[in-house]
């Protein structure tokens, strides 16, 4: 058993480990002669997987039976999961388990039976990597303080991670006094805990203290790995220093590396830019060219920095480059392509490149290039853009990219739905203004009434006050679910077509008429709202059951003709940031520490997104 669990775990197969494991031990002639090697191997298996909610559940499983009751292998196997996994509640409740008796447990047969165990520098290290994932930066001292009670020495892990939770908090200052701390404890400094110092002194601003740390790595005899150069001509490009990063770079053909070249001169270009050094991106990219062919990531990284420059032509002559590999690939036999291929990345940076020109129509080019080439479509990426593109005459593009959201059991973006209704406002297409909004009711967000008066102010330039008006007597004709969207649309309406009804409609609709608008706006406020049920909170917690029942209510007749803009176009990408820490933030280790199972996860019982799908498909 111990090496069919651990064939299985190293083929990555942990669900068929975890089903033989359970099929075995569950038969009549097994159940007495479980083993709790095979149940500790097992958590290995779930752990190199990322398998904590599975391990925890294995883990309860072995407390309750004596035979296979965890020890301190289990223990240390559970403690790294759920360490790396960053759950630091779930990790001290097990601390705390460990320390106990269990008050009741199955095949218990000697009165004198004593399971507790007390956590050793295995446990407490992955407390601190727990405390790296969560930004819990007070859960320092409490381990060192724990560590002091139990008469336990920090080793060099210990002070490493404590340094990189510093980091991700932003303590400097006490990044470099654990640094000088561990040097004076006799502990042998490796090369991460290096590159944790060069990232420290890069936050700062602190260039040449980053190199001076690296420098003195090399005098003391560490081994660097790859990724402290890496991290050191990453800070050197950031502050427009690309010439010394290469110098670092050339140290790496002496080491192992990790990671190809064509990476680590992608890195260095994103840190260029992000230092606004563009100048510095293309020497580096002409550089690399000389020394390893580009990768698709490489590129991707110059179409970023080409659309975010406004150049254009740049951007459009490397993006037809790849283009032309791909066709050229196809053309090949199968296994002799050479060359990158255009990836999700690839397109959308085009995209953001050809909006950011207004060049719409190769703008529609490199939608229709993407959708042929199957990849979908990004809404934080790419809405705002298709928004936009639909204001410039590309209306067709957010019918597309609608329907294909829907395909994909998804719900279209708000922006979507009130551009589409602006626009068939616009057309005069009442009854298809009237479907829209009904089926908004039952999209997993609302609509506020501001929110429906600043989408007419922003068209005002093609919405007249006679077409408002018409909708407005229109409304009442037809039957508008009764649900917070609808109504608020209603009253906007009202509100416009109110307020300019005693004026000259014409002359005044987008002017005078705002003052108006802006005046009645405070007959909104929270209270009467809700008393009135048109901010009913429940249904924006029930996103998955409204994705349901709007996708069963979208079955009705919605072809879009065009939309205008309702929102600003984000061009920027948004970039992964660290999660900020508020100092202020009190954090007691003891008080998080679970007394009951309750505090255990448990499964969902909110419907998964496949089940919405099928239903949606079900009722259309």
């Amino acid at each position: 058993m111990l090496k069919l669990v651990e064939g299985l775990g190293y083929k990555g197969q942990w669900r068929h480990a975890l089903s033989v494991v359970e099929w075995v031990y569950s038969s009549k002639e097994q159940r007495h002669c479980k083993s709790r090697f095979v149940y500790t191997k097992l958590l290995s298996v779930l752990g190199r997987r990322s398998r904590s909610r599975e391990a925890l559940q294995i883990f309860n499983l072995m407390r309750g039976d004596a035979h296979i009751y965890p020890d301190m292998a289990a223990y240390h196997s559970l403690a790294v999961t759920l360490g790396q996994a960053g759950f630091l509640k779930e990790l001290l409740n097990v601390i705390e388990l460990m320390k106990e008796k269990p008050k009741k447990i199955r095949n218990m047969r000697r009165k004198n039976w004593n399971p507790e165990l007390q956590p050793d520098i295995v446990v407490f290290n992955a407390v601190l990597n727990a405390c790296v994932q969560t930004c819990q930066w007070k859960g320092v001292s409490w381990v060192f303080q724990q560590l002091r009670k139990n008469s336990l020495r920090p080793n060099g892990a210990s002070y490493g991670l404590a340094m990189e939770v510093m980091l991700k908090s932003g303590k400097y200052d006490v990044v470099h006094e654990l640094f000088q701390k561990m040097k004076r404890s006799g502990e042998a400094v490796k090369a991460l805990t290096y590159k944790v110092l060069v990232r420290a002194y890069w936050e700062e601003g602190k260039v040449n203290d980053a190199v001076q740390a690296v420098r003195d790595m090399e005098r003391r005899g560490v081994i660097g790995v790859t990724s402290v150069y890496y991290e050191l001509a990453r800070c050197l490009c950031f502050y427009g220093r690309w010439q010394d990063a290469i110098l670092e770079i050339e140290k790496l053909k002496a080491l192992r590396r990790t990671r190809p070249l064509a990476v680590t001169y992608t890195g260095m270009i994103i840190s260029s830019m992000d230092g606004g050094h563009f100048h510095n991106c293309v020497n580096i990219f002409e550089h690399s060219k000389t020394l390893t062919a580009p990768d698709i990531g490489l590129i991707n990284a110059m179409l970023k920095v080409y659309g975010r420059n406004d150049m254009f032509l740049k951007s459009k002559e490397l993006f037809e480059d790849i283009l032309r590999n791909d066709l050229g690939s196809e053309i090949r036999e199968h296994g002799h392509n050479h060359g990158p291929r255009a990836d999700a990345f690839t397109f959308s940076c085009m995209l953001e490149a050809s909006a950011r020109a207004q060049q719409w129509e190769y703008f529609e080019y490199v939608y229709k290039e993407m959708a042929l080439s199957g990849h979908q479509v990004d809404q934080r990426k790419h809405s705002a853009l298709l928004v936009e593109a639909s204001r410039a005459g590309k209306w067709h593009l957010l019918e597309h990219a609608f329907d294909s959201i829907l395909e994909a059991g998804e719900v279209p973006p708000l922006s979507f739905f009130t551009e589409m209704v602006c626009e068939a406002t616009i057309q005069h297409d009442h009854e298809r203004v009237v479907s829209m909004v009904n089926a908004m009711a039952h999209a997993p967000f609302q609509v506020s009434l501001q929110e429906w008066i600043n989408s007419f102010e922003r068209n005002r330039d093609g919405t007249n006050w006679a077409s408002l008006k018409e909708l407005e007597k229109k409304l009442v004709s037809h039957d508008l679910v009764k649900e917070a969207t609808a109504l608020n649309f209603s009253r906007a309406l009202q509100i416009i077509c109110g307020s300019c009804e005693d004026e000259n409609p014409e002359a005044h609709f987008g002017n005078s008429c705002n003052s108006n608008i802006d005046g009645n706006l405070n007959i909104k406020d929270k209270d009467s709202d809700e008393e009135s049920g048109l901010l009913d909170n429940s249904d924006v917690d029930s996103g998955k059951t409204h994705s349901a029942g709007f996708a069963e209510h979208y079955d009705c007749n919605l072809e879009s003709k065009s939309s205008r803009v309702c929102s600003d176009v984000k061009f920027e990408r948004m970039e992964d940031e660290e999660r900020e820490c508020e100092d202020d933030e009190e954090f007691n280790f003891e008080l998080i520490i679970p007394n009951n199972d309750d505090d255990w996860p448990h499964g969902s019982d909110a419907p998964s997104a496949h089940q919405i799908l099928e239903t949606w498909r079900r009722n259309k």
